[in-house]
């Protein structure tokens, strides 16, 4: 045989077996028994090692190997990961609709009337991202934390769902959700009876264990499977419907069961349709539906917020329920020192997990439910996800149940207990729901801040959990999270839990994390109501943290999506000493905050110091593309029109800002004048 014909009979077999593949794993259409099919693979197998040269990364051989990784590198993601906004009932979404259209009338002067929406199961799975380029599979990561996931490509050749190579030769990133089985999560569970083992409460905690194993031969016993439902970054059609139709035709797996709405009353009929989670219907667990806006014009002019896209949501399935008994009541102290009340209960199964402590929120609450330490009550999972105390069975009580008390002292240090103070900054205060311990320097809230610091959202120390970080404080190597930045491998390795290796690598995850954006940097200072998303704003606002230190609180409720609650939580913050301290101490131990605007050198930062506001539709660009430009040349852009607002620019169909920005007497700008200025 000569060389072109072997290279022939290879490809031909290998363009088989893919094809077989498909059928079998995407079509569910075996078309031959698995003896052909193995015997197929071990022709192309013997070829391959008799001449390894010919050897490829995307031949069937290479789904399965048999080494053991030593861990898994992390992957900076392309496109950021975002997670959706939940729903749990109409009202949410009619609600979830009213906003977008609001937007989408200010972006283009009407409400649109095409508008229509592609709902999809929502898969309860892991999610992965798949990049390809020039029609290779090149690598498979996990969501992580958004921007950086881990590198499980050799798993995930495993899954023959998944196609290593295809057609399209531009690079192309897709989305999906790797799942286990039923038929194999109960067939895995049936195993660990046998051996005596604790059960798997679901399926979706197996599929992401398994695909965190090291040895790949064990994930492929397990036999994962995916679908897939976006196009994230290469040649994606202008609709959602039209991206599925396109990764079906690229081979990629995804769920037939998908469909395009016009209307809310359409979603819903959809969305009752499955309400029953009967998972018998499919091979795959669902817990809701998945609603994106189907046309990508009206996506992309909807954009994110700091945590999901606006133009989708998750509608979830009702929480569900169980009932159980409360045996104690324990407050426990959280990082600004608010004490909250969770409920010790009797276990009891919900959505898969078993739970033994439920939230009772505050005094306020435990009033209201009238519960007892001792009543039977019904709990339920909100989203699948936290569990709450729902109601109290009154009728089940035998008088041996006893009242719960309101703490005067804290469980942890022992210091007053207050009431929390609503504080409107106008110089009103009103008692709130919320117990306060009065001891800022109580030990509890320490540990709480310093493993809020830590967590993924904010610094995202690899490593440095709740017990390291209690180990850390209770041996004295830190008194704050600025200490973090200070141990060395000396500290750590004389440490019980620790050794050399181990304390190499949390030094190198502190190395790590001294290099964090701004909108991290500002959410792990753990201020009283900033989160995530409120972080971000802040950060797009202010630019900089000392601009932000010296925000006044007027300046801040000019920023949207900022209350006076939020803005007297900023400034009262930063007025006290400690905590200026406490960011001056963080950047003195090395930690680098990453400014967005540093793209352009100190010479074009012609808008340094200037505040604008952008209203009306923009016929050149976007305005989140104006906003860019805006703050790459070092100037700040505000949502409402103020005093010390520099300039406004006026697009078609502006509104009340322009007529806010003449009685101000701000200096308005049409398009064509801001572009001369950029």
């Amino acid at each position: 045989m000569t060389n072109k014909e072997l290279r022939q009979k290879i490809t031909k077999l290998r363009s088989q077996i893919d094809d077989l593949r498909h059928k079998y794993h995407v079509l569910n259409d075996p078309q031959v028994t698995d003896k052909m099919y193995e015997g197929l693979m071990d022709e192309l197998r013997k070829l391959e090692q008799a001449y390894p040269e010919l050897m490829t990364s995307d031949s069937p051989t290479q789904r399965v190997a048999g080494k053991i990784a030593t861990g898994f590198a992390k992957v900076t993601h392309q496109v950021p990961q975002w997670s959706f906004d939940d729903a749990f009932s109409r009202e949410d979404l009619d609600r979830w609709e009213e906003r977008n259209m609001k937007i989408l009338e200010k972006q283009f002067g009407k409400k649109p009337t095409d508008l229509s929406y592609v709902c999809e199961l929502k898969i309860d799975g892991l999610h992965i991202v798949l990049t390809y380029e020039n029609g290779q599979l090149q690598s498979a990561a996990t969501r992580g934390d958004g921007t950086v996931g881990e590198d499980v490509t050799q798993n995930v050749k495993t899954i023959h769902s998944i196609p290593l190579a295809i057609a399209e030769k531009e690079k192309l990133v897709v989305e999906g959700e790797v799942w286990l089985g039923t038929k194999m999560f109960e067939h895995v569970n049936k195993e660990r009876e046998k051996a005596g083992e604790a059960l798997y409460a679901n399926p979706r905690n197996v599929a992401a264990g398994t695909l965190r194993q090291l040895d790949s031969a064990i994930v492929a016993a397990r036999k994962l499977q995916c679908t897939t439902y976006d196009i994230s970054l290469g040649n994606a059609p202008d609709t959602q419907s039209k991206e599925l139709e396109k990764l079906g035709t690229l081979k990629f797996p995804t769920d037939d069961d998908w469909k395009v709405c016009k209307h809310m009353d359409d979603v819903w009929q959809m969305y009752e349709k499955w309400i029953d989670r009967d998972h018998k219907k499919k091979p795959f667990w669902i817990d809701g539906i998945v609603i994106k806006i189907n046309q990508k014009k009206y996506q992309n002019a909807l954009g994110f917020t700091g945590k999901s896209p606006r133009w989708a949501i998750a509608m979830k399935f009702p929480a569900e329920q169980g009932t159980t008994r409360i045996h104690d009541v324990y407050w426990q102290v959280g990082r600004t020192g608010v004490l909250t009340p969770v409920a010790h209960m009797d276990p009891v199964q919900l959505a898969g997990t078993t739970v033994t402590h439920a939230t009772l929120h505050n005094m306020d609450e435990i009033l209201r439910l009238r519960v007892k330490v001792g009543d039977k009550v019904v709990v339920e999972k909100a989203g699948d996800i936290i569990p709450k105390v729902l109601r109290v069975l009154e009728k089940m009580r035998d008088g041996s149940e006893k009242a719960i008390r309101e703490p005067k002292k804290c469980p942890v240090c022992h210091s007053d207990v207050k009431r929390y103070e609503l504080d409107s900054g106008k110089g009103k205060k009103e008692a709130g729901a919320g117990l306060l311990c009065t001891n800022s320097s109580c030990y509890a809230q320490e540990l709480r801040r310093i493993t809020h610091f830590v967590s993924k959202a904010a610094f995202n120390i690899d490593g440095m959990g709740k017990k390291i970080v209690e180990q850390l404080v209770d041996e004295g190597l830190i008194k704050h999270a600025a200490d973090i930045f200070t141990l060395t491998v000396g500290d750590l390795s004389a440490l019980e839990r620790f050794g050399e290796k181990s304390a190499e690598n949390l030094v190198f995850a502190i190395e790590t994390a001294r290099d964090v954006t701004l909108p991290r940097f500002i959410f792990a200072l753990g201020i009283s109501h900033v989160g995530e998303e409120t972080a971000v704003r802040l950060a797009d606002v202010y630019g900089t943290i000392v601009k932000l230190q010296k925000a006044t609180q007027e300046e801040l409720e000019n920023v949207s999506d900022i209350g006076g609650t939020v803005a007297v939580s900023i400034v009262r913050w930063f007025e006290k000493k400690e905590n200026i301290e406490f960011v001056d101490a963080l950047l003195e131990n090395g930690v680098r905050i990453k400014y967005a605007n540093k793209q352009i050198g100190k010479g074009k930062q012609v808008f340094a110091g200037m505040t604008f506001v952008l209203t009306g539709t923009l016929s050149t660009m976007t305005r989140d593309e104006a906003k860019e430009k805006i703050r790459a040349r070092g100037g700040d852009v505000s949502g409402s029109v103020s005093k010390n607002t520099d300039f406004v620019v006026v697009g078609e169909n502006a509104g009340s800002k322009a007529e806010k920005a003449e009685s101000l007497g701000v200096k308005m700008v049409d398009e064509e004048e801001f572009g001369r200025m950029l």
